[in-house]
């Protein structure tokens, strides 16, 4: 019996030392198992999300696109910034487009610009190009085709349209 009672006191000094304890548990209960259920359904959405992100990775083939882009072509000093590139392609694009009643001087010069700037482009992206060994038809096939491989790659050409027709259908 002595046994008894010398494991009831520290018993009963722990459940008086413990009861505050429980009656704040058993108050904030409620907030406790919602913090619970709101930190599962983050995790599930957060997982969801990522599934889907992996899809869409999957689906467009964005390693491969990042593995062949050379982060540091941005960084360098030696030619402009990327969206400087982009503006003076879209700009040069469309005069190239618009070349009639030009000389064939300011043409030739339109021309390399565009070109110069499809070559840097290309390198920052990681795409090859061949601008520079072709002439001819050869050189605007190998636009056609770079300006595509371009585009693939995340860079927004505008595409070239019909201006006002004349004459008779």
């Amino acid at each position: 019996m002595a046994i008894v009672h010398a494991f009831a006191l520290p018993l009963a000094i722990l459940a008086v030392v413990c009861l505050p304890a429980v009656v704040a548990a058993l108050i904030c209960a409620d907030e406790l198992i919602d913090r619970f259920v709101c930190w599962i359904a983050d995790r599930r959405e957060t997982a969801r999300l990522r599934r889907a992100i992996n899809r869409l990775d999957r689906t467009f083939e964005v390693d491969s696109l990042n593995r062949e882009v050379d982060l540091t072509e941005f960084d360098r000093v030696d030619h402009p910034a990327f969206e400087r590139i982009a503006a003076d392609l879209r700009r040069l694009g469309g005069q190239r487009l618009g070349v009639a009643g030009r000389s064939r001087l300011w043409q030739n010069a339109v021309l390399e610009a565009y070109d110069d700037r499809l070559r840097l482009a290309s390198r920052c992206l990681g795409v090859a190009e061949h601008l520079g060994d072709l002439d001819g038809v050869d050189l605007e096939i190998e636009r056609v085709r770079v300006e595509g491989e371009l585009q693939a790659a995340g860079l927004i050409l505008p595409a070239p349209h019909a201006g006002p027709r004349h004459g008779s259908a």
